[in-house]
């Protein structure tokens, strides 16, 4: 930087640039704060550059200026351009998103207006386009498919007023150097009004058809979508062909190995016909989930009412090229049938009304356990006889948690009960704003809890008022891990939060995917898993990775950890030990199905279910199978164990109490 001349341009000077080179040069002065470093893009009315924000003069703070030209005759033309640049500033000011570029400032100077935009580091998928000569793999494809869905359903779903982008493209979309999405360039997006018609038309190729008639609707970001996952997947510049020609190209044609599944979801975007398409992009991430479910061959794992499934059902996948960590030779991979095994009966079981995915919770002599038929059980603990039970008004595939003298339980319904342990009467509820899969816990006589509303909680226990709430943009359906001082939770979003115990966000870090999974705290380090396959090893002060373990599936399993060790499993069928201080697998236990279970630690064993319908027992030093017990369907409720006695749920309706 050392080498450039620092100089402010005054009016007189900027008019006298535009005539010479019309372009800001290295070392150029704005506001007497940010310096000119280079050029980042020029486009036909702007140019975008990179510059130090001198302020920070102890540090290098770059920041992306973007420079609107305003040299039009017509007067009407440069108030239009004018009004559309201030545009862009007010919706980015309004928007709070990790993939939406923050605006720092706004200013103007003679005939030119500037916008002071976060500076990211990567490329565009344009030009990740023009440096590879394959099309990309459809994993890669589908992982920044859900994520541009992610930012679109934020922007559809904003209020007051919905925003359209109307320019998705894949020049619009920027990759950071972690693999992370970022939507660029708001120029043309606006604050959506059925009624409202504007002549804007975006670009040739990606625009929709009504979008040349002035129409805009979420709907049209729908079609840019498609066009854009199109030219990703076939390399066909849909610039460069017919206009609305996509269903003369089907993507099979051009790159076979492309899913018909994915494909029949690309070509239903760029349908000529808007209502034809998702109506948003909420629906259409639903419709891609589905594409990957199948991709995986994943197992069924509908609840009873599909339009209320729980984080137990959503099993999903996200292959990656991310490099894998480096397995020393010493670790072993345990498959259970080449031991010599032998198997439990239980002590007693309890018949339910319906699927138990949740996990049990045990205090004083009893057991608590919700169920898909809507009710919480209270049971004996010593032989499983019958207490009560009280009635939700939804299905319940949260995990209750007892804290004093109540059981605190959420519901599909969107409450949170609060329920006297000893006679089951309610003692009160907190209605949030959506269904409520994460599972409470509570410490210093408040409960926390998280909704699909995007909130998570923190109500006092004993008036089920809240204290506070933080928003996380995304369904909370991973339970909240609660420190001394600290909370940690993840997000449907991708993000893994920590908050301090008056709701403020300290730090936030970003998976590649949905992190339904629990965060638990060992040694400073917050251990939890993604859908992106991934373990994350985290600092507890800063939320920096430390380590990433990669599995062959996602993780939906909350980490329990022991004597140094991390015990988690994951939707490839095998439970890992992995050592926290490095990240390296000790062993791994594979089953027959998935594990969406948690595991449970005790006197030197681990415990957990699968899918296969099975419960396991393995030691915690190699991973050697002790017992397992089958039952009579998938086992995704996690164990507790109390007094010597483990007790899980099985989708078989039982709830078991075996002998550990």
């Amino acid at each position: 930087m050392g080498g450039f001349t620092t100089r402010q341009l005054s009016r007189e000077q900027a008019r006298g640039r535009n005539r010479r080179s019309g372009q800001l040069q290295p070392g150029d002065m704005l506001q007497d704060r940010y310096r000119i470093i280079g050029t980042l893009g020029v486009g036909g009315f702007s140019s975008v550059y990179q510059a130090r924000d001198m302020r920070f003069a102890n540090v290098t703070k770059l920041c992306a200026i973007k420079e609107m030209v305003n040299l039009a005759p017509d007067p009407k033309i440069r108030e239009i351009t004018t009004r559309t640049f201030e545009r862009e500033a007010s919706i980015l000011a309004t928007l709070d998103h990790p993939a939406v570029v923050s605006v720092h400032d706004y200013f103007s100077e003679a005939d030119r207006s500037y916008l002071v935009l976060e500076f990211i580091r990567g490329k565009d998928l344009e030009s990740i386009l023009t440096e590879v000569t394959e099309v990309f793999e459809q994993e890669q494809v589908l992982d920044w498919a859900f994520q541009i869905c992610d930012v679109l359903s934020y922007l559809h779903n904003h209020r007051p007023d919905p925003i359209v982008f109307r320019d998705m493209k894949p020049s619009n979309v920027m990759l950071d150097p972690h693999g992370r999405i970022r939507l660029i360039d708001f120029g043309i997006a606006k604050l959506f009004q059925s009624e409202e018609k504007n002549t804007t038309i975006g670009t040739e190729g990606y625009a929709p058809p009504e979008q040349y008639r002035g129409e805009a609707s979420p709907a049209g970001d729908v079609y840019g979508f498609g066009a854009t996952l199109h030219h990703l997947l076939t390399r066909q510049d849909p610039r460069l062909e017919p206009p609305f020609s996509f269903q003369e190209r089907p993507i099979h044609a051009i790159n076979p190995d492309v899913s018909p599944a994915l494909e029949q979801v690309i070509m239903r975007c760029v349908s000529y016909n808007a209502a034809e398409r998702y109506t948003n992009a909420e629906q259409l991430k639903k419709a891609l989930e589905g594409v990957e479910r199948r991709m995986n061959n994943l197992s069924p794992m509908a609840p009873p009412s599909a339009a209320q499934a729980s984080p137990r059902e959503r099993l999903q996948g996200d292959p990656s090229a991310e490099q894998l960590i480096t397995r020393p030779r010493e670790s072993t991979t345990v498959v259970n049938n080449i031991f010599d095994e032998s198997t439990v009966g239980p002590i007693w079981t309890f018949r339910c009304e319906d699927e138990i995915r949740s996990t049990p919770a045990v205090a004083r002599g009893t057991v608590f356990v919700g169920a898909y038929d809507n009710n919480v059980y209270a049971l004996s603990s010593r032989d499983g006889s019958f207490r009560w039970k009280f009635p939700a008004s939804d299905s319940i595939a949260a995990s209750p948690y007892v804290y004093n003298d109540a059981v605190y339980i959420g519901s599909a319904d969107s409450n949170l009960y609060s329920i006297h342990m000893h006679t089951g009467r309610l003692n009160w509820r907190h209605t949030a704003g959506g269904p409520i899969y994460s599972s409470p816990r509570a410490k210093f006589d408040h409960v926390f809890f998280g909704s699909d509303d995007n909130f998570l909680y923190a109500v006092s226990t004993g008036s089920g008022r809240v204290a506070w709430k933080t928003n996380a943009f995304h369904p909370v359906r991973s339970s909240a891990h609660v420190a001394e001082d600290l909370v940690f939770f993840g997000t449907e979003g991708g993000y893994v939060f920590c908050l301090d115990l008056a709701g403020q966000v300290k730090w936030q870090f970003q998976a590649r995917r949905a992190v339904t999974s629990t965060p638990t705290v060992d040694e400073g380090i917050v251990l939890v898993g993604s859908m992106d396959n991934t373990v994350y090893a985290l600092d507890v002060a800063s939320g920096w990775p430390i380590w990433r373990f990669r599995t062959q599936r996602p993780i939906i399993s909350s980490p329990v950890t022991h004597d140094g060790t991390v015990f988690i499993g994951s939707a490839d069928g095998s439970l890992y030990a992995i050592e926290i201080s490095s990240g390296r697998k000790i062993w791994s236990f594979e089953t027959e199905g998935q594990i969406a279970s948690s595991p449970a630690v005790w006197n030197g064993a681990v415990y957990f279910g699968s899918t296969d319908g099975t419960v396991y027992s393995a030691e915690c030093s190699k991973g050697k199978l002790r017992w397992r017990f089958k039952t009579g369907g998938m086992v995704i409720s996690s164990p507790v164990i109390d007094d010597g006695v483990l007790y899980i749920g099985s989708v078989d309706h039982h709830l078991y109490a075996l002998p550990v």
